[in-house]
């Protein structure tokens, strides 16, 4: 008896309708365009394997350093259960008990830093193998482990009956650069904590390892100081709901620190202080006009042996709040104008033997303040505009170049001097524009300079920028994300092998539709759509 079967399009006998069925299967089922950003070394095979969640789960190889107890990864196996497996809800969070054959992805990394925080020199090296009910994750370090373990979730999909898979695949993968941070500006715009978690989410998706907080500038100063409670209650924009207590950035750093993130503050001066002034008596400079003062007030005053007890006393506590071991010190845009007018600045200047040299105050004032930090066993972290300006350079460790035009030039100029680098001018992305142009972040080459390979290992990474003028917790992810996208994968990966856009786009695609699903209100790329559109989780 031949039996017919009737579809949409047509009667078919059953080797026809079976026949049919076998490639609509095999065409509905997703498969995973890329991980973002680009291992190293990626091997995928055709070979694939179903995934059941109440089968899987994840665990510590004997070898391991790292065992249960370990705070880094047993929060990380509970979180990326979740992301593996978007849309299963475990019976009371307990495995359930079932006949297949459990998947296991087994970990083991060589130096038990569980209790640590991640370090400018931390490893996130690491090895991943899957293969037919396991997969193999090794590490030096738990920070390597986290990436692979977002390596992994990026590599499971799933098919149009929801059913999981993964292919075998063999990876080794490592950063590129060592720094590839987001800066976040709270000053211009206050950023609520939960915003802030959600970026560190983003971040750790994309691989970012380090938060740069921009926390104060003119417009507010929401820092909360223990020490000098009146710079936050006088010159935060509110002094009670905007603001970052002590709990807060607690919170925030130990967030970052399950994701393997740094939290790196800048404390910006001597200008940008403006909020500093009003908490602050005699911190700012009196500004004059026909030798008279005006009332208005310019960049710190370096010529006071006070200003440099304030700035003591604040990296101090500042030092012990945040634990990583660089600061950044700031030191961008000073407006002369004010010293200039000031007639007991411009007596100081000429004690100091300065002349009429105002970028030699300005280097003084922050060969100090980093000679003072330094103290605190901090590496300090500067604006391009302090190289500009230093003569001797001697002090200076790091230099993060920002200004637009021949940027290349002026990190070949900071390297040869033997400073370290951090490239930021070519990501700034705080300016609205059309999300197509992630392209133009994507074609960054920062090694791309007349330099030896000692030279070039001294650009140790870059970061985007994300000031808060027009930006605040209504528009800072979608205009974050997926452009930062870009950033990442030029951070982390092979150029050789990231250098065509086009090869890129469908990857980032389906990266950027993975955010979606995570809860990251990412933008369109181009005309599209994802199989499960964002739904303002």
């Amino acid at each position: 008896m031949n039996v017919v079967y009737e579809v949409c399009c047509g009667r078919f006998t059953r080797p026809q309708f079976f026949l049919l069925l076998i490639i609509i299967l095999d065409h509905g089922l997703d498969s995973v365009e890329g991980v973002w950003p680009l291992p190293q070394t990626l091997t995928s095979f055709t070979e694939r394997y179903p995934l059941k969640p109440q089968a899987f789960y994840f665990d510590y190889r004997r070898q391991s350093a790292a065992q249960h107890g370990c705070s880094i990864l047993d929060a990380a196996f509970k979180r990326y259960f979740s992301l593996t497996f978007p849309d299963y809800i475990s019976a009371n969070g307990v495995l359930q008990i079932t006949e297949d054959r459990p998947f296991i992805v087994k970990i083991s990394v060589d130096r038990n830093d569980c209790e640590n925080y991640p370090r400018e020199d931390s490893s996130e090296k690491y090895n991943l193998s899957v293969s037919a009910e396991k997969a193999y994750l090794s590490a030096e370090t738990v920070w390597g482990a986290l990436r692979g373990l977002e390596t992994f979730s990026q590599l499971v999909y799933q098919d149009d009956f929801g059913s999981y898979f993964v292919n075998k695949t063999e990876i080794e993968d490592f950063p590129r650069f060592q720094f590839r941070g987001i800066l976040l500006d709270t000053s211009r715009h206050y950023l609520p904590v939960q915003t802030i978690l959600k970026t560190l989410d983003a971040m750790a998706y994309s691989k970012f390892n380090v938060f740069h907080w921009h926390i104060v500038d003119d417009p507010s100063f929401p820092y909360q100081s223990c020490t000098f409670p009146d710079l936050s209650s006088k010159g935060a924009f509110h002094p009670m709901t905007h603001i970052y207590t002590h709990s807060d950035v607690r919170s925030v750093i130990s967030y970052a620190r399950l994701r393997g993130i740094r939290v790196l503050p800048e404390f910006d001066s001597p200008g940008h202080t403006k909020s500093w002034g009003k908490g602050q008596s005699n911190l700012l400079t009196p500004c004059y006009r026909r030798g008279i003062p005006s009332g208005t007030f310019g960049p710190v005053n370096p010529a006071l042996p006070s200003t440099y007890q304030f700035m003591e006393r604040l990296f101090k506590e500042v030092s012990s709040v945040f634990p990583d071991s660089y600061i950044h010190l700031g030191g961008d845009e000073v407006d002369f104008s004010c010293w200039r007018s000031n007639p007991y600045v411009q007596a100081f200047m000429q004690r100091m033997g300065f002349g009429a040299d105002f970028t030699k105050l300005e280097a003084f004032y922050i060969e100090k303040i980093v000679n003072m930090t330094s103290l605190l066993n901090k590496t300090s972290i500067v604006w391009q505009d302090i190289f500009d300006y230093s003569e001797r350079h001697r002090p200076l460790s790091v230099v993060e170049v920002w200004k637009q035009g021949c940027y290349l030039c002026e990190v070949r100029r900071v390297v040869k001097a033997g400073l370290r680098v951090i490239l930021a001018s070519p990501w700034y992305l705080d300016q609205p524009g059309p999300t197509h142009n992630w392209a133009r972040y994507y074609t960054v080459w920062p090694l791309a300079f007349k330099g030896t390979e000692e030279q070039k290992k001294l650009v140790i990474g870059g970061e985007v920028c994300m000031w808060g003028e027009y930006v605040d917790a209504t528009n800072l992810t979608p205009r974050l994300w997926p452009r930062a996208n870009a950033a990442a994968e030029r951070l982390w990966s092979d150029e050789r092998q990231t250098s065509s856009v086009d090869k890129a786009f469908p990857r980032l695609q389906d990266f950027r539709c993975k955010l979606l699903r995570r809860g990251i209100q990412a933008e369109p790329l181009y005309v599209g759509h994802c199989k499960h559109e964002y739904q303002g989780v």
